[in-house]
């Protein structure tokens, strides 16, 4: 009887066995101590993944921030010659605090941009807006590359692509569509050769 109520102590004191997994909505403080530069907030994207640079896209649902804190160590431990890479992941602010803004209509931006996250659509909003909404692009940008990611009704996804420096030099004008609620928006980060 000793031994069951001890492992049961053990199981109810182990960290990580309570604490709250991430979901989409989930706002995210991220921090490199080693490259403070990467220092941003994110948002968990609807399909449950977040981007970072040099780490890419990264699943976060279901993970707790730890894991998550692992992972992008783990991801980004090839850029830096310190082994003691340090990576703090907090929880900005979730969607159960304020529950009021889950009734409102959204759309996430994510990726390369000034502040990625959730934004509430009021009035009709074209992509430009949005990106405008999140600050801009960001200098590691993939600008030739993004994309808008609108799930239909029956679950099926459909994939608009934009090149925003045709779009800067006035050819790409049709690219700048109408977003509906729930579209993500995906500004990847620039390639090797872009």
């Amino acid at each position: 009887m000793r031994i069951v109520i001890i492992l049961f102590c053990l199981f109810i004191c182990m960290p990580g066995v309570n604490a709250e997994t991430l979901k989409p909505g989930d706002n995210l403080s991220i921090s490199v101590l080693q490259d403070p530069k990467l220092d941003r907030n994110v948002v968990v994207d609807p399909s449950g993944e977040i981007a970072f640079p040099l780490a890419g896209h990264i699943r976060a649902r279901g993970l707790t921030p730890q894991a998550l804190e692992n992972i992008l160590k783990a991801k980004l431990k090839s850029n830096y010659k310190d082994d003691n890479l340090d990576v703090t992941i907090a929880v900005a602010n979730s969607p159960k605090d304020i529950p009021e803004d889950d009734l409102k209509p959204k759309i996430f931006i994510t990726g390369e941009v000034s502040r990625p996250g959730s934004y509430v659509v009021r009035q009709p909003t074209t992509l430009m807006q949005a990106i405008a909404l999140a600050g801009g692009i960001g200098p590691f940008a993939a600008k030739q590359r993004i994309q808008v990611r609108r799930r239909g009704a029956g679950g099926d996804e459909t994939i608009f692509m934009f090149n925003y420096k045709a779009y800067e030099a006035g050819a790409d004008l049709e690219g700048n569509i109408r977003l509906h609620a729930g579209d993500v928006i995906m500004v990847p980060e620039r390639g090797l050769f872009d």
